[in-house]
């Protein structure tokens, strides 16, 4: 078990003094003179050190009896780091209760999709987290509920359902006991000028960060890569279209100066929690980038390239089935070429969709759907031809599973399995569909143009170990490598 910041005080006290932003969502500190919690760099004045006490979850907070701080918001700071730097057994049940598995599978769920009981998931997640599984969702649940109470006119009803409450009932004490207010009251105290929704089931809502954040290689490469149908870059925003557990959604992504602006429209509202997981996890928003950058600036020759760019982000994917296939796609073609023969298998096998606001008409086609596909209709040579369609096949029946609960290094050894599959391969799965923030790419051209124009080590063996130095963020190193070429997945689309 890993011991969490929460347990050095002294630290977390010098964290609330300072207002310290960037430790926002690593711990709480509850108020015992009050019975409130905040999160580190709320904007009150700093209670006694002796009045403080540290929890490493907001749901520890609220089990133990404190309510949500009104001013400082604690639960809509960033989530913690840990859970996408680390592949133990708790960042993967955080992960996996980020994308509402608890709310729709339960706890029993939960515990299948690990591999474990759930007394010993629910065991691991008390001793770590000062609280359940149950009670991680359940703080969720609040805090989507809320979301919704304040920038949508819903009914309370569909907001209780569609923040995962089974009843109106719970969803009523639920937000009584965390925010101290009535769903109603809450409603009366939010902003009044709410943007207004174009079409049913738009919200437009805010994704905070840690600072600082550099977009330009994060959407550069996003839209740079995106697929014909299922993705494209429109007045100023990066859009897709998202296959979700109750229906699917359409999402426009905007870099502002402190939050990402988040246009969400769905199909089936229960669907709200997942796709800010996804996004978030997209977009690597719960990052520690100034943790991040100050090891990396550690190497004199990568420092210059961090201090003139800092806060790079590593692009993932809100659906990583999707990414391995996009992966095959792409081996030893260009982008443009990846494009196009991802744009064939969307037309011809996505589920279509409406998009009034835009050009999106498809979801990408499920692993099912992709099975099912004629292998002599692919347009690609025929060994490429065989990694695709063993690949789905693996997909499709659970041999191979790239989700949010995988063990990356487990996963990893099964895509190396596969014919077809290299390590450069593997690796940029593992690196931005496994979200593994360690995963590297020696062997990528890319790569190895930058070790030689910066004097770095260019053959993979030499580079490798020069790159131990930079571990456990490598793949954060990557993003620096690759931003010394002039390539257009390194700039912001205009």
């Amino acid at each position: 078990m890993q011991t969490g910041m929460h347990t050095d005080t002294e630290r977390c006290v010098r964290a609330v003094r300072s207002k310290d932003a960037r430790f926002d969502g690593w711990f709480f500190t509850a108020v015992l003179t009050t019975g409130i919690y905040c999160r580190p760099s709320c904007p009150v004045v700093p209670p006694k050190p002796g009045n403080m006490t540290f929890y490493p979850s907001a749901a520890a907070c609220q089990q133990a009896g404190f309510r949500a701080c009104k001013r400082c918001r604690p639960d809509t700071s960033p989530g913690s780091p840990e859970w996408n730097r680390r592949a133990d057994l708790t960042a993967r049940a955080m992960r996996l209760i980020a994308d509402g598995v608890v709310d729709r599978e339960g706890v029993p769920g939960l515990a299948a999709r690990l591999g474990y009981s759930t007394r010993q998931i629910e065991r691991q997640l008390l001793a770590e987290l000062g609280a359940g599984p149950l009670a991680l969702a359940r703080a969720q649940r609040a805090q989507t509920a809320r979301l919704l109470i304040e920038t949508t006119p819903l009914p309370m009803a569909d907001i209780a359902f569609a923040a995962g409450f089974s009843s109106i009932r719970a969803f009523n004490d639920t937000v009584r006991e965390v925010y101290a207010l009535a769903p109603s009251e809450l409603r009366t105290r939010a902003p009044r000028s709410r943007p207004a929704a174009a079409a049913p089931g738009t919200l437009s809502l805010r994704l905070p960060f840690r600072t600082p954040l550099n977009p330009d290689n994060l959407f550069g490469h996003l839209a740079a890569t995106a697929v014909p149908g299922v993705e494209e870059w429109r007045d100023g925003a990066y859009r897709r279209t998202l296959r979700l557990p109750y229906g699917h959604g359409i999402v426009a992504l905007t870099p502002k100066p402190d939050h990402i602006a988040c246009r969400l429209t769905l199909t089936d509202p229960r669907d709200l929690t997942v796709a800010i997981s996804r996004c978030r996890r997209l977009l690597d928003l719960d990052a520690d980038p100034v943790a991040i950058d100050d090891q990396l600036r550690a190497d004199p020759l990568l420092a210059p390239l961090v201090d003139k760019a800092p806060g790079r982000r590593v692009p993932r994917t809100v659906d990583e089935a999707e990414f391995a296939v996009r992966a095959v796609l792409g081996q030893q073609v260009s982008t443009a070429a990846a494009r196009t023969h991802a744009a064939r298998l969307v037309t011809a096998h996505g589920d279509p969709v409406d998009d009034p606001e835009g050009g999106l008409t498809h979801l990408f086609p499920s692993t099912e759907a992709l099975a099912a596909v004629d292998p002599q209709t692919l347009a690609m040579p025929r060994t490429r031809r065989a990694t695709f369609t063993t690949l789905v096949a693996h997909l499709a029946d659970g041999l191979v599973n790239p989700g949010v609960e995988s063990d990356w290094a487990e996963t990893r050894a099964r895509l190396l399995d596969l014919p077809g599959f290299g390590p450069w391969t593997a690796d940029v799965i593992a690196m931005r569909a496994l979200g593994d923030p360690d995963a590297f790419l020696p062997t990528d051209l890319g790569i190895r143009r930058a070790a030689a124009e910066l004097g770095l080590p260019s053959t993979p063996a030499a580079l490798t170990a020069r790159a131990a130095a930079w571990r456990p963020w490598r793949a954060y190193a990557v993003q620096y490598l690759w931003a010394t070429d002039d390539h257009p997945i390194n700039f912001l689309p205009v």
